[in-house]
């Protein structure tokens, strides 16, 4: 007679309720996250005399394109008018320019002057490096709306009032967290690499420009990115300094165009047809430095 050989009772996989309460907890942070953004879309395309007529439907009411139409300057201002909107033009291609001026201005000084400063903070040495480098990270903890005012009284001396420099300037040299944020990525670079260029003859200049700029790019590519979304989306000191429409960025033209409505209640409709607008930049952003952002926070050293 054959032996029966012996059943082996595999034990069963305890069922992995972490797992699912964490995906539970993402899936209601996504959806938090995600669906003021589907209701400003929507608000976007409801026809503008529809905004309240069904406010329970997921889907827009009574679709139209026209709110688009009329922020862009496509329809006349009687029939803007007539349609519940805004009297006044939210003038959105001067004020978009704006926007993009004042947002790669402050983008191309931070990262310049920034890049730089946390260099010197993370390689060279020279007199009271760490007291000043303390001073910086201190000046993080210091609220931005503290300095609202001695700034404007600078801006208000040097004649920059309406101006772009006006806006630009208090942000445009540094800011202590992005030279934090760099610091930190240039003393992982391999010090090796920089003394074997100066052996080669290269300057320190040089070795920066040509050695740790290439090596830390993802790192420089989330400071702009960030910087260009605070810059976009800052409201208080471009209203502050720079509420002339020549000047006006499209979070001011934003704020105006919602106060400015002769029925008394805001032009939701057209006011979420702009907002829309006004993300796809920062929006086009992220699909394309995206990764870079990634890979700078997931930074664990160079080799």
């Amino acid at each position: 007679m054959t032996a029966q050989a012996p059943t082996v009772h595999v034990p069963r996989r305890p069922f992995p309720w972490g797992k699912l309460v964490a995906w539970i907890a993402l899936g209601i942070l996504l959806f938090a996250t995600l669906f003021p953004f589907y209701w400003m879309l929507r608000t976007a395309l409801t026809f503008p005399t529809s905004v309240f007529k069904d406010t329970s439907s997921l889907l827009p009411v009574d679709p139209t394109l026209i709110n688009f139409r009329r922020v862009l300057g496509l329809v006349p201002l009687a029939e803007v008018v007539a349609l519940g909107g805004s009297g006044q033009p939210v003038n959105f291609f001067l004020a978009l320019r704006n926007s993009i001026i004042v947002s790669l201005l402050v983008v191309i000084g931070q990262v310049t002057f920034c890049a730089m400063a946390a260099y010197a903070f993370a390689r060279l040495r020279f007199p009271f490096r760490n007291q000043i480098f303390a001073i910086y990270i201190a000046a993080m903890m210091v609220p931005g709306i503290v300095m609202t005012i001695p700034n404007f009284i600078l801006i208000r001396d040097l004649g920059w009032i309406d101006t772009f420099a006006g806006i630009v300037a208090p942000a445009f040299l540094m800011t202590p967290y992005a030279i934090f944020f760099l610091r930190q990525f240039f003393l992982g670079v391999n010090r090796e690499v920089e003394e074997a260029a100066l052996i080669d003859g290269a300057s320190i200049p040089t070795v920066f420009l040509k050695v740790v700029l290439p090596m830390t790019m993802p790192a420089v590519t989330t400071v702009a990115v960030i910087t260009f979304i605070n810059a976009w989306n800052s409201y208080m000191w471009p209203l502050t300094v720079g509420s002339k429409e020549t000047v006006r960025v499209l979070t001011v033209a934003l704020g105006i165009f919602r106060s400015q409505t002769p029925q008394g209640a805001p032009d939701w409709s057209g006011l979420m047809a702009a907002t829309t607008l006004a993300i796809i930049p920062t929006f086009v952003l992220f699909l394309f430095a995206g990764r870079k952002i990634l890979d700078s926070i997931q930074f664990s050293g160079f080799k």
